[in-house]
């Protein structure tokens, strides 16, 4: 082993300590396993929901009494989510393959050759590794070809399953047992197919992976399908697809390609120090759609059912606020029942400044229709759907979003590929819908892609990104707050604002410097003594002094896959597989009975939903992210925040902002142009603000255009705040980077994060430092030239204690 090898191990060791430590994991053994009532049956039909039929040639459903023979380690060692923070949850019970198999009335399993897997298995132990060194597979059992050929006799299908996990802290890669397919699984595929007339293929997978291998097979493998990660209730859901008792109706939120070379990020993914996003907005479908068709495998949007449907467009309407769409859609099929998720894609005029040939403007999903039956649903859009971001001027319309004149054509379909044109309306004259003031742009030189209109085909052109021509000190400067005047304790309580008594200001100004400063980041450590057991931390009352004047401690839990607690908890699907859903309503339902598994467990924020972009297919993280598209990702994200939200907790949707990378994610430089900053990365946290108000927001650990998230002025307050009206509180992920503020020399740190609105550090001190006591950064330039103002620690002061006052933890 290298030098470097033995260090980082022996560092993730002691990471990984710290962490189980901090989650007190001795405690999670001694839990109850208890079980929230109804979350079973609700995540079963959610996993099942979000699964992706890629082929089918008549295989599935499979028919009833089925016997059925299961291929590949992972039936018993399944994935049930990714490795990290986002999946750590002490889960009741999980259901695997083989165990759902066995519990389907309607199938019957081989368990001859189960028992040789389940024998093979135990003797050959999953090592789960160390934090960030997690296996990206398992090992996989060599197949005797006697024994194969001996279960198909005593079999009517086989089912391989081939399974890869993700994690936080670390990339998915370019090596057989990652991103491919390994030697040992396509023997067991080569063997399987040779000795089975009928072959289903499941993938218990975390994010998208190479399957141009899929062609070498042909119609030896009848049916494909991407299960992803279910959660606890995985393997009842994977057998009621199999069986058809529920048809499959998830659709791919991420393109699927031949080669991994084709997408656009390929060549800018994985740098040390940062990475120059030269696709610019041309992410995913975006950029196949308009320059490489061919290189799809599997476009976005994509899923089959065992049912037909048909989508018809009924009305078209444009109104001052943008169109309305009706359409029925009916499934044709004449014997299963069915969901069908419509999708809505517009065709931009190409102008100045490049549109790609087709976005997602709008979605939805029926309910379970049975054949012949109709649901009509309403597809509604704003105008700013329509629009580009000018971050050049060359519209004439510096820094705004601008409707280009032209046709614009509207594609109703199944997926971003086979939508088929059914409207289009004509934008006489260039409009200017909103117009802002540039904010995150670029310092570096940075040429990004770009394309032009040749006829009917579109051309690739580069262009240079508009760097920052700001001054960004002087916009801090004019933009100040005031500053309150510093009363003493008046015996003003929390409540008496809540109750309309006194207002915000004068409870804050009888707060103390002391107050000031705690106010301002967590109780220090994970798991937190003012909170439950195992909490991620707790912020707002960490003072004696806070808690008498009314103000409790605020419990944090991580998420998105559940609650993570030393408490028992659910389980959760994947972020990716709710995204597959298309249905917002059954997120929000999902996430309404997760807020209400949080009050029951003493959890007050949940840190979720993870809303990054899938830039690159190898981002460790994907699993807990929903989509390669904006739109989606926002209109999920709200969802999600709603339901967490309706019971009074609150959620957290992260990272702030193009935490697209996990390698040496704490230091690395994400470097794009305000387009694509504002088109593809903001666009969904925008969504998920504007529509679900989510109560606070958590920023990311990496570099945005050379500045941390957690000290990021432009995109915490000029953009999250003023542009989109934001009146939450934002605190930064756990632990950050020490700087000095570039505008401002004199202050660092603490006081840097709180100029720029980034309201709480959590979990208030330094990661491998368990002293309980401040960093001294925050209060140490107060009252000097160009240092932090009192009136800064004021406002930050209440932006947290707003949400306090409204959250769970003040009844």
């Amino acid at each position: 082993m290298k030098a470097k090898e033995k260090i980082m191990k022996v560092a993730g060791k002691i990471f990984d300590r710290l962490n189980s430590l901090s989650q007190t994991e001795t405690g999670r053994t001694k839990a109850e396993k208890t079980v929230t009532q109804g979350m079973p049956e609700f995540l079963r039909a959610v996993a099942a929901d979000g699964a992706v039929l890629l082929k089918n040639d008549g295989t599935l459903p499979l028919k009833r009494g089925s016997r059925v023979s299961v291929f590949g380690r992972v039936q018993i060692d399944w994935f049930f989510t990714g490795y990290g923070s986002g999946g750590d949850v002490n889960k009741p019970y999980s259901v695997n393959l083989v165990e759902g198999i066995r519990n389907c009335r309607d199938l019957s399993l081989n368990e001859d050759l189960a028992k040789i897997y389940g024998d093979w298995c135990e003797s050959h132990p999953v090592e789960h590794g160390i934090w960030g060194h997690w296996p990206r597979c398992y090992p996989e059992m060599p197949l005797d070809r006697q024994i194969v050929s001996q279960m198909a006799g005593q079999s009517d299908v086989a089912v391989a399953v081939i399974g890869r996990s993700s994690g936080e802290d670390r990339e998915n890669t370019l090596e057989k047992g990652s991103y491919y397919i390994t030697d040992e699984e396509l023997a067991m595929l080569d063997t399987v197919t040779a000795a089975f007339p009928k072959t289903v293929l499941l993938l218990n997978i975390g994010a998208v992976i190479d399957l141009s291998w899929l062609v070498r097979y042909g119609d030896k493998i009848g049916a494909v399908m991407i299960l992803w990660q279910g959660g606890m209730e995985s393997g009842n859901a994977a057998a009621d697809l199999l069986s058809g008792a529920v048809s499959p109706s998830g659709k791919l939120t991420d393109t699927i390609v031949k080669k991994y070379d084709s997408y656009p990020c390929a060549a800018d993914f994985g740098g040390k120090d940062f990475n120059n996003y030269t696709e610019d907005i041309y992410v995913g479908y975006r950029y196949f759609e308009t320059f490489d068709r061919d290189a799809v495998l599997y476009p976005f949007g994509y899923g089959l059912s065992y049912s037909d449907f048909s989508a018809e467009l009924l009305s078209a309407e444009k109104s001052e606020e943008g169109f309305v769409f009706r359409c029925r859609v009916t499934n044709t099929g004449g014997k299963y029942c069915g969901k069908y998720a419509p999708q809505l894609y517009v065709e931009k005029p190409c102008g100045l400044l490049g549109a790609p040939r087709r976005e997602l403007v709008a979605f939805g999903k029926t309910g379970l229709l049975a054949p012949g039956q109709s649901q009509e649903l309403t597809l509604s859009l704003s105008l700013r759907e329509l629009a580009c971001y000018d971050d050049s001027g060359v519209t004439g319309h510096k820094s705004a979003y601008v409707l280009q004149p032209g046709e614009y054509r509207f594609a109703l379909g199944d997926n971003v590929r086979d939508a088929k044109t059914v409207w289009s309306w004509t934008n006489e004259e260039l409009l200017c819908l909103q117009q802002l003031r540039s904010a995150g742009a670029p310092r570096q030189d940075l040429s990004v892609l770009a394309a032009e209109k040749d006829g009917d085909n579109y051309v690739r052109s580069r262009r240079t990104a508009p760097k920052r021509d700001y001054n960004l000190r002087d916009i801090i400067l004019e933009n100040l707050p005031p500053e309150l005047p510093m009363t003493g304790d008046r015996g003003y309580q929390l409540c008496d604002v809540k109750e309309g008594k006194v207002t915000m200001e004068d409870f804050v100004s009888q707060l103390s410097l002391e107050e000031l400063e705690a106010i301002s980041r967590g109780d220090y450590t994970m798991d937190s003594p003012l909170g439950a057991k195992g909490n991620a931390g707790c912020f707002g009352g960490v003072l004696p002094s806070l808690r008498a004047k009314g103000v409790p401690a605020v419990t944090t839990t991580d998420g998105p896959s559940g609650i993570r607690l030393a408490a028992c908890c659910s389980l959760m699907p994947i972020g990716t597989l709710l995204a597959c859903t298309f249905d917002t309503e059954l997120v929000e339902r999902l996430m309404k009975r997760e807020g209400e598994e949080m009050a029951a467990k003493g959890s007050d924020v949940l840190l979720a939903p993870g809303m990054n972009i899938h830039r690159s297919p190898l981002c460790g993280r994907n699993f807990e992210y929903f989509s390669e598209d904006p739109l989606l990702s926002g209109r999920i994200a709200a969802a999600y925040v709603r339901g967490i939200q309706a019971s009074g907790r609150s959620a957290c949707p992260k990272h702030f902002a193009c935490n697209n990378q996990e390698y040496n994610r704490i230091h690395n430089d994400s470097r794009l142009s305000e387009r694509a900053l504002r088109e593809i990365y903001l666009r969904g946290f925008e969504i998920c603000v504007r529509e679900a108000k989510p109560k606070n927001i958590m920023t990311s650990y990496n570099l945005i255009n050379g500045v941390w998230g957690h000290y990021n002025y432009e995109l915490c307050t000029m953009i999250l705040r003023e542009e989109w009206g934001y009146e939450g509180n934002v605190m930064t992920d756990w632990w950050m980077r020490k700087s000095k503020s570039q505008e401002f020399p004199a202050i660092r740190d603490q006081a840097y994060r709180v100029r720029a609105q980034v309201d709480v550090f959590m979990p208030g001190a330094k990661r491998m430092i368990r002293k309980k006591k401040p960093d001294g950064t925050l209060l140490e330039t107060l009252n000097q030239k160009d240092g932090i103002t009192l009136g800064e620690l004021q406002r930050g002061a209440m932006n947290v204690l707003r949400f306090v006052m409204n959250s769970s933890a003040m009844k």
